[in-house]
Parts: structure tokens; C-alpha cells; sequence
């Protein structure tokens, strides 16, 4: 079992990704968000929401200059996830205004989707 299969931020990020079928990313043209991890030295991490207006509350001082922009869920499990995972990625989901929440493996988001509910 997932170590954030208790999470109430991860939960949620899923369950909405599902309800909605698309995630939230910002981007700045052909710039996508990419932060450092908090938690693992030398990793990137991009976050994303499971809802513009969660992703909206970002865009401001150094990020004014993004949008959010909607990832449909089946390209987002079939493309970004693996190639994160190739890359070493992880995935903030449902970040707060404090850019706290989770950083989570690709597969692990994968694995949770993919769940019968």
C-alpha cells in the first residue's frame, strides 16, 4: 500500500482527477512549473492540481506569468507519467498556497488511478 493512501490531500487530488478526467499544471508558454524537492536533494518536482481554481491560486509574484492549463487524464496516465518516471520526477499534488503537500512517485499516482473504486 501506497505510504499516501491515508493522505487526505493525495486522496483528493485523485478522486477529483478521476471525477473530472483532467489534472491542472502551470505553464508559460512551452514552460512548464518545475520546482526543487523539499524532501530529496538533487529531484524535481511539478506540481499538480486536480482543479483550476486550486492551480489559479499560484499564479502570482515570481509565477504571475503562468496559466493553468488541463491535462486530460488518459494522456496525462498514458504519457507524462511514464516519462516523469523515466526522468527521476516526482508529483506535487494539490499543493496549498505554502507549495506544501505531497511529493509522490509517477507510478504511484498511476497505481492509485488506476484503482477500482
Amino acid at each position: 500500500m501506497s505510504e499516501y493512501a491515508n493522505d487526505p490531500v493525495f486522496q483528493e487530488f485523485i478522486a477529483e482527477a478521476r471525477t473530472h478526467g483532467q489534472v491542472w499544471v502551470l505553464a508559460h508558454g512551452e514552460d512548464l512549473l518545475v520546482v526543487e524537492s523539499v524532501d530529496f536533494e538533487d529531484t524535481d518536482v511539478m506540481p499538480f492540481w486536480s482543479s483550476e481554481d486550486a492551480a489559479k491560486l499560484h499564479c502570482s509574484e515570481e509565477w504571475a506569468e503562468y496559466k493553468p492549463e488541463a491535462i486530460a487524464l488518459d494522456v496525462f496516465c498514458d504519457g507524462w507519467l511514464k516519462e516523469m518516471y523515466d526522468d527521476g520526477v516526482l508529483i506535487g499534488t494539490n499543493w496549498d498556497e505554502s507549495l506544501n503537500g505531497p511529493e509522490v512517485e509517477p507510478r504511484e499516482i498511476l497505481e492509485a488511478l488506476a484503482q477500482v473504486q
